[in-house]
């Protein structure tokens, strides 16, 4: 009898899981009305980015495959888009976000976001990618959780933070634009922020005994940060969707675009304490703080709020080479994360870019490989799925550094799907660059200083390098990627410096499949926005 139940216990399950497996995934649905308004994060008031009259705008919580459905209406006086960090959207660049794929949304219109959440989890980020439209706010938290029958490596914590910090302007957006479009750099920031809010603007209420999670994303146009908690231990636990090594960090460098969960557990006498951001490689050296309280605190937080790097460089550098993958770790799927042995496959390219910031007709520019990026009149992947010529070339971009001059370009290099590259970042430059690709995620095998050489691949790591979406490339230095192009579409490879971006430290990577197959990718949809040489055109035939 006891095995007959024990049966029917084990079927029943089984049926579950096969529904379960076979069904589709959940949809989650948001409304979202864009507008101005006025903020104050400096104490200044500001015409700010708003979203449903929130900002930051409305964090999104999804598992792993969910359907998130985002319907945006553009309030504004100008046209708006949306793009999601380190989203990968698979088989589905139709929904990356930026002018390179996407229509802008007009005035007074709407446009639906279909995002499938595919084989994802961790800790990213929205933002308005138009512009200089991010300097204005329209930024917002993306938390994607593990689906329940997938392990995590850590213990529930009791509770969930999210933390966008960023660097901030009291010049309006547009003023801002203005002087990029004059020819000239930003000035330097006014002041850093925290979830919108300037130094102890906000609370972060704790008890003590605990561990929380607390998910970092650097939202700055200009500047990487450093983010520590007073007297406390952070444990990194995942960076942009990867379940890293569990070491244990007093402050933790956070680059431009870049996002991580740490566990901290509240372990300190019943007090308030600082939590601190404070800008990196920068003079002078911006602080902002918040509080982290205790709910059986017995006094405020006093003196002054702990320091923390300023200019390091090597310091930077050795914390990251310390950041791995956790190789025992379950990722999306059940199996783990580190069975991709990514240093066992032979890469089929080497593609080296090299920043530059050349003065262009007078006027300062930046440039990958010598190329100034230029937004063409239509949209890049339009271009293509329609067959539009003239719009941009194939090749348009080197796979080397050219050594010359810098010249302007609708920059797109063409990639073979399933192809397994190559990519080496390589920084002249005196300042630390954030590098961010679209669309993939690729794993980081080297950093160093001087020049990269086939030599120095001696010194790669193949084995538990982290995977992720962004990364920082030091002074003078070269940051080396293995990066399977296993995601058909035309994906935006840019810094994520927003001044450089806007001036042209940006191109395309279209990776094709010549099988037009809904296993490769997805149609366009029958809702998208169409304008530039694609405007009157259909989406889908008569």
């Amino acid at each position: 009898m006891r095995n007959l139940l024990w049966w029917c216990l084990m079927v029943v399950q089984m049926l579950f899981l096969l529904d379960f497996s076979n069904g589709e995934s959940p949809y989650r649905f948001y409304n979202w009305n864009i507008t101005y308004g006025d903020i104050y994060p400096l104490g200044v008031k500001q015409q700010g980015i708003l979203i449903n009259g929130q900002f930051p705008g409305p964090p999104i919580e999804s598992v792993t495959n969910d359907n998130v459905i985002v319907n945006v209406f553009n309030s504004l006086d100008e046209p708006f888009l949306l793009s999601w960090n380190g989203i990968q959207q698979r088989r589905n660049s139709w929904q990356d976000g930026v002018y390179g794929t996407n229509c802008p949304i007009p005035p007074g219109q709407n446009s639906t976001y279909n995002l499938q959440v595919k084989d994802q989890i961790g800790s990213f980020f929205y933002f308005p990618s138009l512009a200089m439209h991010k300097a204005a706010g329209g930024y917002g938290g993306i938390k994607i959780d593990s689906r329940p029958l997938i392990p995590v490596p850590f213990p529930p914590p009791a509770g969930e933070y999210t933390i966008l910090v960023g660097d901030w302007f009291k010049q309006n957006h547009t003023d801002l634009k203005a002087i990029l479009d004059g020819g000239n750099d930003l000035p330097f920031p006014d002041g850093l922020l925290m979830n919108g809010r300037g130094s102890n603007g906000l609370t972060f209420t704790v008890d003590q005994g605990r561990t929380y999670r607390f998910r970092i994303s650097n939202v700055a146009l200009t500047t990487a940060i450093n983010f520590r908690i007073q007297g406390h231990k952070m444990v990194l636990v995942e960076a942009e969707g990867t379940h890293t090594l569990q070491n244990i960090y007093e402050s933790l460098d956070i680059h431009l675009g870049q996002s991580y969960s740490v566990l901290v557990t509240m372990d300190q006498p019943g007090q308030d304490y600082y939590i601190v951001a404070s800008t990196r490689f920068t003079s002078p050296v911006l602080t902002t703080t918040t509080i982290l309280h205790y709910s059986n605190s017995a006094g405020s937080v006093s003196g002054p709020a702990p320091g923390g790097p300023t200019i390091e460089i090597d310091w930077s550098l050795n914390q990251a080479r310390s950041i791995r993958q956790n190789l025992t770790a379950s990722g999306p799927r059940p199996n783990p994360q580190g069975s991709y042995h990514y240093g066992l496959v032979n890469t089929t390219r080497t593609i080296r870019l090299a920043s530059s910031a050349p003065m262009i007709n007078g006027k300062q520019r930046f440039a990958v490989n010598s190329v100034s990026f230029i937004p063409a009149d239509t949209p890049l992947k339009l271009a293509d799925y329609f067959k539009i010529p003239g719009v941009f070339n194939l090749g348009s971009i080197s796979d080397n550094p050219t050594g010359g001059g810098g010249y302007l370009q609708t920059s797109v290099m063409a990639a073979d799907f399933r192809a397994y590259v190559e990519v080496v970042f390589e920084n002249p430059e005196d300042i630390v660059q954030s590098w961010h690709i679209d669309g993939h995620i690729f794993f980081v095998v080297g950093m160093d200083g001087g020049q990269w050489s086939p030599a120095s691949r001696l010194n790669y790591n193949l084995r538990d390098g982290i995977s992720r979406c962004t990364i920082q490339v030091y002074p003078r230095s070269w940051t080396a990627l293995y990066m399977p192009l296993d995601n058909v579409g035309m994906w935006n490879i840019r810094s994520a410096n927003w001044a450089h971006q806007y001036l042209g430290q940006q191109f395309y990577l279209r990776v094709y499949s010549p099988a037009n197959s809904w296993r490769d990718e997805y149609p366009i949809p029958k809702g998208a926005l169409l304008c530039g040489r694609a405007s009157g055109r259909r989406t889908r035939p008569l």
